[in-house]
């Protein structure tokens, strides 16, 4: 079936069955790559995306649930938090092997975009889900608070 999306800003025309999960019209249909396949089952988070500003998990999503909605990933956000995300990822050496990384910051843009002053237990509550087999959880932590910091003034 035919199906129109609306994702990092561009239209594109897809012709996939509907309960195709949008992780693989991203990354096979798409070439958008940066949203990776961890588990299949919306547990591990490395393949969180935006749908229509809602951090969602692509890999149980069904491109038939989109209908007008718009989807952004890894490779299109530009906002202050985003930005300020990315510096504190980079500032803390966040990643290790990365390959969980794309949806810890997926996950953490969503966080500030909704409270600009997390508390410990609003960041593990943000960030319930998404697993890192490297086990950075006290940087990532300390990156959210950080980047949370530059976000103030």
């Amino acid at each position: 079936m035919s199906t129109t999306l609306k994702v990092n800003g561009q239209t594109h025309s897809v012709d996939l069955d509907d309960d195709t999960p949008l992780l693989w019209v991203l990354r096979d249909t798409l070439g958008l790559t940066g949203t990776k396949f961890g588990c299949g089952m919306a547990q591990c988070g490395a393949c969180t995306v935006f749908v229509d500003g809602v951090a969602q998990r692509s890999c149980v999503f069904p491109v038939s649930a989109l209908a007008d909605s718009e989807v952004t990933t890894i490779e299109a956000i530009t906002s202050p938090e985003a930005r300020a995300v990315q510096a504190a990822w980079t500032a803390h050496d966040v990643p290790q092997c990365g390959y969980c990384q794309s949806g810890q910051v997926m996950s953490a843009v969503a966080l500030l975009t909704e409270n600009r002053k997390p508390t410990d237990a609003d960041i593990d509550a943000a960030m319930n889900g998404n697993l890192c087999r490297c086990a950075t959880y006290v940087r990532i932590r300390a990156a959210i608070h950080d980047a949370a910091r530059s976000l103030e003034g």
